[in-house]
């Protein structure tokens, strides 16, 4: 068997793993669009100068009410980059969805160790590396593709979403999760019961989504908080695909375009380093 060939029949079997179980396909947007949807639309309500209480002994005075309420508007367009809540929340939950979904699908490798399907790639006629890259970039392009379906619903909810430049944001989307999907392969190799990967789940993406700058902007953090964003590969992520789909740019500073990609590479090369490491000093015993 060729390395081409290897490569390419595991990309085909991840991809057709997903395209064979629906229910997931309909959860894919499911999911994502019911953070959206509560998140999006009722967080969004606070941040509106329209819903500004009633001042107490300003309400004959509409000019007033009138400064006040766009003042308000103006800060809030000022943290979120000059765009509405609901907008800059969306394209968090675009990278969130994808990020979600690469890391977790480290569970399939300890299934595919439970059923033998890994034994078998183990002794196949092909070089080792070549044969977890291929599950790697099957499992980013599933992610991504999920990632893409929710950029497109999030066109219901706003229309701040630049469709042009929604190519360039799903590239940024997939390098970063060929780094994530290598992480979670890396660490199911570890692992024998699907309990123990998914408590590592749990403990570790709450709080990479929550110091990435989905749900709020990292420059309104605590400063501890600040430092633990600055080493997430997930900010940089966010911060890219929120300025390429909305044009955006809420980070530190130093962030741009081509900075986040700089990282986002070195993260992802990084960690498909350590997972193909990791998985040809495996044995079949394992």
């Amino acid at each position: 068997m060729s390395s081409l060939n290897a490569f390419t029949a595991m990309v085909y079997r991840q991809l057709k793993r997903w395209w064979n179980n629906r229910s997931r396909i309909v959860m894919t947007v499911v999911n994502p669009l019911v953070w959206m949807v509560f998140l999006g639309l009722g967080w969004g309500g606070i941040f509106s100068p329209q819903n500004m209480p009633t001042v107490p002994g300003v309400s004959n005075m509409p000019a007033l009410i009138d400064m006040l309420r766009k003042a308000v508007e103006n800060y809030f367009e000022q943290i979120f980059g000059g765009v509405d809540y609901i907008t800059f929340m969306v394209t968090g939950i675009v990278v969130m969805s994808a990020f979600m979904a690469s890391f977790i699908s480290g569970i399939s490798v300890i299934w595919d160790k439970q059923f033998g399907f890994l034994k078998e790639t183990l002794v196949a006629p092909a070089p080792r590396g070549v044969v977890i890259l291929g599950r790697i970039v099957g499992d980013s392009i599933v992610a991504s593709v999920q990632a893409l379906l929710i950029a497109l619903v999030s066109l219901l909810l706003t229309t701040r979403i630049s469709l042009i430049n929604t190519p360039i944001a799903i590239f940024y989307v997939f390098i970063t999760t060929l780094g994530f999907t290598a992480l979670g392969t890396a660490i199911s190799l570890k692992f024998s019961s699907m309990e123990g990967f998914q408590m590592i789940v749990n403990f570790t993406t709450m709080p990479l989504i929550f110091v990435s700058g989905v749900f709020y902007p990292v420059t309104t953090m605590p400063e501890w908080m600040k430092y633990v964003a600055m080493f997430n590969p997930l900010t940089y992520s966010v911060h890219a695909v929120r300025l390429w789909l909305a044009g955006a740019s809420v980070g530190f500073d130093y962030m741009n375009a081509l900075t986040d990609l700089a990282i986002l590479i070195a993260f992802t090369a990084f960690m498909t380093i350590i997972a193909v490491k990791i998985f040809e000093k495996a044995t079949v015993e394992e």
